[in-house]
């Protein structure tokens, strides 16, 4: 760089420090500045030496991410001093985490230390990083749930400019954010940043799904913003009667959300009829905000018919976020379906700043804190064993991220909240640990249940205990909360864990009566023939009895066959590959029509039959522990699992020739039932199109059918002509591909 870039870039740095200043949430005392002076001036040294991909001086980042902090979060100064120092510790030699301590104080060097990822690839070697760094994170939670927060606010940067990067990386870091961030930043309150997140991961994930949604939602904005204006027009009177003070605005939905609707509900863009909300956000104090809200519903309502099936109360019962608002549904001009959110200009902030805003009105409303202490207690169960494997542990804590809730009653008439789809066993744990472990039933409103029985919003629910009482591993099946599957899992390890003592002892023995000794070679070696995961589960076999005597002796006769490597055995190259005919369940090395990595190597490998990929497909590798290489549609949905806590097993991965080769697609089919269908469906795909239909299927009920046909095709274009034809066809509502 030149002088003039030095000098020029040094302002920006400058302009980018005052502009920090000027927009923090908070009023910021001279404490307040000093603090993050100092701050910005250890961040400039710590980067000084570094830039981003993208070319630019690494310090922006962090001012960047403390700009998110103090303006679209509203933390405090701690905060924006934290956010400014959390990758200082990590990427410069010069800071440790004591010299952050004796700068600034615990508190900051604690939040820094949180934010300071796990580097040690020896200390984790096989095991997922990123999994343990989600851990280490999530660990800090009770601590102080800033770290979570600036965590959010530095991937929320991230992900703006992720563009410079790499597409292995972006995919990486996109997939991390829709698996674990944007959850947390829902779970939060952020849900602005939530969306955000989102719709940007979206964009680097299904690149061609997000700008296709884009384009559409551009061209319909202005026809949006005129029915927007006419609901306004319409209610402007009656409110303005009533002295509300008010201000409606139009949120258009998500990206993510509309593509998920169109997923979840089968239907293209222009079916998914509530493609944007009416927001009506007014003036009150905190005495008649309860009053006012319903006073709106009723004026909406007088104009508007409602959707009585989608109503949403959360101001009665807020969110466990905090989330305070009514929601409704209306039929609108027009005809058209249409979501109204009212909410006072207290519960819009929180809604949009989260737990940060409440601080501002707390003194109206202790409540607002005990959300969080609630949800921050409910969590701290699953984290009390950090032995756990990392990816479970985060797998337990993403299920209570987006939880719909319910909200039940004990038999003392308190009010708990719990995630929709919860369970009496669910209910239990949630009173305490110990009386969910001696569940031995429950009662739903006054009736005895099973307990995988399905709780509803209203139930008054009670449990019966019994000391003799323990958990079976069904119960995991009935549990669907993070911290009663933890606690259970805890349970069950325990017991899990006597059994394998004495089953190691058991072992020991009968191996000495076959002239083998029990050492690490042999327990690795017998680990990898039962075709096991860890040593635990051999001598837990061997102590219930289902690894017997028998099974022991046929290990000894082929041992000098397992020691084959793992690699060895699940890939290996093939330079001649002769086409055969396909198999619709997994693909062997006698075909070479995927090709990996940059190298373009081919390589054996199985198709996953979870998502079926078929040539022309998006897909990726995954190299998993017993089936060697899995192919997966990145549209798969345990795509984000995969990526996000194994990105170090992901091999990237193209179909490169198909035109020889037939692959199984199977295509669903709804719509009015007429005369003649099936024979119109088979002639279109097997006489037109020529295509070999290995199975149909049709059920009629009252006038309608869904009809699944699984054909032979050559690859994933040749399925899209063939839907689009019969999609013709005098009858057929709904044509997709399973």
């Amino acid at each position: 760089m030149t002088p003039d870039d030095i000098k020029k870039e040094n302002a920006n740095i400058a302009k980018e420090y005052k502009e920090l200043l000027s927009i923090s949430y908070r009023r910021l005392t001279a404490a307040d500045k000093k603090l993050i002076r100092k701050a910005f001036d250890i961040a400039v040294d710590g980067h000084k030496n570094q830039r981003r991909k993208s070319g630019e001086a690494y310090v922006f980042h962090p001012i960047s991410v403390a700009k998110i902090v103090a303006a679209k979060i509203g933390l405090d100064a701690t905060s924006i001093a934290s956010a400014l120092l959390h990758d200082v510790v990590e990427d410069s030699p010069d800071y440790t985490i004591n010299d952050i301590e004796q700068l600034f104080g615990e508190t900051v060097a604690r939040i820094v230390n949180g934010l300071t990822k796990i580097s040690n690839q020896k200390k984790y070697k096989n095991i997922s990083l990123q999994a343990e760094n989600f851990r280490k994170m999530l660990l800090t939670l009770n601590d102080d749930v800033r770290v979570i927060i600036i965590k959010i606010a530095d991937r929320l940067h991230n992900m703006q400019t992720i563009h410079s990067l790499r597409e292995e990386k972006q995919l990486k870091i996109a997939s991390e954010t829709l698996y674990i961030y944007a959850p947390l930043a829902h779970k939060v309150g952020l849900y602005n940043i939530k969306t955000e997140l989102e719709d940007l991961a979206l964009k680097y994930t299904e690149p061609e799904v997000y700008n296709s949604i884009l384009l559409k939602m551009k061209e319909s904005h202005e026809e949006q913003n005129q029915y927007i204006e006419k609901i306004s027009k319409i209610l402007n009177t009656a409110l303005l009667k009533e002295k509300i003070k008010y201000n409606i605005k139009g949120r258009p939905k998500s990206i993510f959300s509309i593509r998920r609707k169109m997923q979840r509900q089968g239907v293209s863009f222009d079916e998914v009829y509530d493609k944007f909300a009416v927001r009506i956000i007014y003036k009150s104090g905190l005495k008649n905000e309860k009053f006012l809200a319903w006073k709106i519903y009723s004026i909406v309502t007088d104009f508007f018919r409602p959707n009585p099936t989608r109503l949403r109360d959360w101001i009665s019962s807020p969110k466990s976020t905090g989330y305070e608002a009514l929601h409704i549904t209306v039929m609108g001009p027009e005809g058209r379906w249409i979501e109204v959110q009212i909410r006072s200009e207290r519960m819009n902030e929180i809604a949009e700043k989260g737990y940060a805003a409440h601080y501002k009105y707390k003194q109206g409303d202790k409540n607002n804190d005990e959300t969080l202490e609630s949800w921050i207690g409910k969590l701290q169960d699953i984290m009390d064993n950090p032995e756990a494997n990392a990816v479970d542990f985060v797998e337990e804590f993403k299920l209570n991220l987006y939880a719909k809730e319910i909200f039940v009653f004990t038999p003392n008439g308190d009010l708990k909240s719990l995630p929709k789809q919860a369970t009496p066993l669910d209910f239990a744990f949630s009173i305490h640990t110990e009386v969910g472990l001696k569940t031995r039933g429950a009662k739903v409103n006054g009736k005895l249940v099973p307990l995988n029985h399905k709780l509803q919003s209203g139930d008054q629910v009670s449990v019966i205990t019994s000391e003799n009482a323990k958990p079976n591993s069904n119960w995991l099946d009935y549990a669907t909360t993070g911290r009663a599957i933890s606690k259970i899992k805890s349970a069950l390890k325990e017991d899990r864990k006597i059994i394998a003592e004495d089953g190691k002892e058991i072992l020991r023995r009968k191996l000495k009566q076959i002239k083998i000794v029990l050492n690490e070679r042999s327990i690795n070696e017998l680990v990898n023939y039962f075709n096991l995961q860890t040593s635990l589960d051999l001598f837990y076999r061997v102590g219930v009895g289902s690894i017997d005597n028998g099974m022991l002796k046929k290990y000894a006769a082929s041992r000098s066959n397992v020691l084959v490597s793992f690699i060895k055995n699940k890939i290996s190259r093939k330079k001649n590959i002769s086409p055969e005919t396909l198999n619709s369940d997994e693909i062997t090395s006698k075909y070479d029509l995927l090709v990996f990595g940059k190298e373009q190597e081919k390589l054996n490998y199985k198709l996953a039959v979870c998502c079926n990929p078929i040539p022309g497909d998006m897909v990726f590798g995954f190299l998993s522990i017993k089936d060697g290489i899995k192919i997966h549609k990145k549209s798969c949905p345990n795509a984000l699992s995969l990526q996000s806590n194994y990105a170090y097993r992901i091999i990237p991965a193209k179909w490169i020739d198909s035109s020889q080769q037939v692959f199984m697609a199977v295509i669903k089919l709804t719509g009015i039932d007429e005369k003649g269908l099936v024979s119109d469906v088979t002639k279109i795909i097997s006489g037109n199109m020529d295509v070999n239909i290995k199975s149909i299927k049709f059920d009629s009920d009252s006038g309608t059918f869904n009809g699944e046909i699984a054909v032979e095709v050559k690859n994933n274009n040749f399925v899209a002509k063939l839907m689009a034809r019969l999609e013709k066809i005098n009858g057929i509502e709904k044509v997709s591909r399973v």
